[in-house]
């Protein structure tokens, strides 16, 4: 593994255990609080287990801390604009922490900071088969994106469609 790959790990369990107990939340309460069990908490802090964006997104809304915070470096940098592709921040649970995801891969790579602005734009790539969850992701915000190459079957709110390349979602 590269050092910029190294340097652009996430300890996921770290994280969430940190931000629980900054907000002085125990594992059962931010349990309770989110809607999952206090032994995914427990599994998930361990590392021992790699949740999919939405059921972390339900334990975030408890703490509340929104995804972007909670990926976000913390510290302050220099406004930028460029971004390299080696600098782009996997966001993929199962890729972050080395264990395989079940149904494909889905690689979502975040483009430089998104709690530093209104917008967060991701560079997702999904193997054939692959998918986000058996839950659906939802989040506050908007999104765009358009199908460079292959097809994907992409569902918002009660729509479904498949999309092919040039083809574009808002």
């Amino acid at each position: 593994m590269s050092a910029s790959a190294r340097k652009n790990e996430i300890d996921i369990g770290y994280r969430l255990k940190m931000a629980r107990t900054e907000r002085q939340l125990s594992q059962r309460e931010l349990a309770r609080k989110s809607g999952v069990t206090n032994g995914l908490i427990s599994q998930i802090e361990q590392n021992l287990t790699n949740p999919t964006i939405s059921s972390l997104k339900r334990i975030l809304d408890a703490i509340p801390l929104s995804l972007a915070e909670f990926f976000s470096d913390k510290t302050p940098d220099e406004p930028r604009i460029f971004f390299r592709a080696d600098e782009m921040r996997e966001l993929n649970l199962a890729k972050l922490i080395g264990r395989p995801s079940q149904g494909g891969e889905v690689s979502l790579r975040q483009v430089g900071d998104s709690a530093a602005h209104q917008i967060q734009m991701l560079h997702e790539r999904y193997s054939p088969g692959a998918d986000t969850g058996a839950e659906m992701y939802t989040h506050d915000g908007e999104e765009a994106g358009i199908v460079v190459s292959g097809a994907i079957e992409l569902t918002v709110g009660q729509e479904t469609c498949v999309l092919g390349p040039g083809d574009g979602y808002l």
